[in-house]
């Protein structure tokens, strides 16, 4: 039998579609464990019916820790390293930023931002599944036969320089101080790294390259994913005293008005400006709460972090329903007593940048509703578990 080639066409235009169909049907669907099937032994099917329970194809907890340059995001970032059921990455979008926007733009365009958040989605993603080769798309020089020594900031992550991933002399439960972890570990083996991830039942991931909340919404609506994001703030004009002093260069326009009282014309506001747009836009949408971000979204103040450490930790993990971990709380008490010039974070570290800037300088930006005293501290009675 003979077909023209306008049926052959339509055929397989039919089947295009029909595939496509299936594939947005299976993505948008929330997923449920069958009743009846654990009984049978067979839980790990899945039904389009039944409890209201959603199921977690990984059945990992994945939390993505949301903020921008300066706000507190490592001490954060450390709640999660040191307990040891939490596979914890610190910044792993680097790469990706690297990668593929040129530096001198700095990321700024929007058709920038379009790539970027469209890269680092898939990235997280895969990571979210422990699939560390992923990354090699976005390490220079590429990995050779899965390894490398290219890791950002490979030594902030507490598995990634202990056995079995690291094999570094002396007892088996030692724990390598981040400048002596590449040092000490060698090059990193990204297959022994992703077993290490499925070995433990909670992935985490710090990131100051992610704008806003609206950015992962696609992440957070995953049904195979349960992510919930912890997005912290800090007072913009904390951030900005503490980015003048860290990057001095970058910020010596800010510190020169400061010092004199005049304006330079070519200082560029964007710096601080752009902080308090996310903020905003950001913030706003997890206070309105939309049925998308509901019980996956807690807005956390660095203020009231490093005000009360340990009361705002159990907070942050009674929201993601895990236990806090022993490690954990002995971490904080080592970590948040001393002289703040020592790296120590204390009650005293939020209010030292008061005293650093003019009230011309920290009102810079338009106004909006993270900017202002009164709005900012609004927050601390809305910002809860969403």
């Amino acid at each position: 039998m003979q077909c023209s080639w306008k049926a052959v066409l339509l055929l397989a235009l039919a089947s295009i579609a029909i595939q496509y169909t299936a594939i947005r049907t299976f993505t948008a669907k929330s997923f449920h464990t069958c009743p009846g099937l654990a009984e049978a032994g067979l839980a790990e099917r899945l039904c389009e019916e039944g409890p209201t329970l959603a199921y977690n194809v990984s059945r990992k907890t994945h939390i993505l820790i949301l903020a921008t340059t300066r706000s507190g995001s490592s001490f954060v970032g450390q709640l999660f390293n040191q307990h040891l059921d939490v596979f914890y990455l610190f910044e792993p979008l680097y790469h990706v930023q690297n990668t593929l926007i040129p530096r001198f733009t700095q990321g700024k365009s929007p058709a920038d931002r379009r790539v970027m958040l469209g890269a680092s989605r898939d990235l997280l993603r895969s990571l979210y599944d422990c699939d560390l080769y992923f990354l090699e798309n976005y390490i220079k020089p590429p990995p050779v036969n899965h390894t490398t020594d290219r890791i950002f900031r490979r030594g902030a992550s507490r598995v990634l320089c202990s056995r079995p991933v690291c094999d570094p002399p002396g007892s088996a439960d030692l724990v390598l101080e981040e400048g002596d972890c590449v040092r000490k570990c060698g090059v990193l083996n990204l297959t022994v790294a992703a077993e290490a991830c499925r070995e433990r039942s909670h992935v985490a991931i710090k990131t100051v390259r992610v704008p806003e909340v609206n950015d992962l919404r696609a992440l957070v609506e995953d049904p195979r994913l349960n992510l919930k994001v912890i997005q912290l703030v800090r007072d913009p004009r904390g951030i900005l005293a503490s980015r003048s002093e860290t990057f001095r260069d970058t910020y010596r326009l800010w510190r020169l008005w400061y010092g004199t009282g005049r304006k330079p014309y070519n200082l560029d506001v964007t710096q601080l400006t752009t902080v308090c747009e996310d903020f905003s836009n950001s913030v706003s949408t997890g206070l309105t709460r939309p049925p998308w971000l509901k019980g996956k979204y807690m807005l956390v103040r660095y203020e009231d972090l490093a005000r009360n450490p340990m009361k705002k930790t159990e907070e942050i993990y009674g929201f993601l329903g895990i236990p806090l971990d022993s490690h954990v709380a002995r971490w904080i008490q080592n970590n948040t007593r001393g002289d703040p010039a020592l790296g120590k974070h204390n009650s005293r570290i939020p209010r030292l940048w008061r005293c650093c800037l003019s009230v011309c300088l920290s009102l810079v930006a338009a106004p909006g509703p993270v900017m202002a005293d009164k709005s900012y501290g609004f927050l601390i009675d809305l910002g809860v578990h969403q």
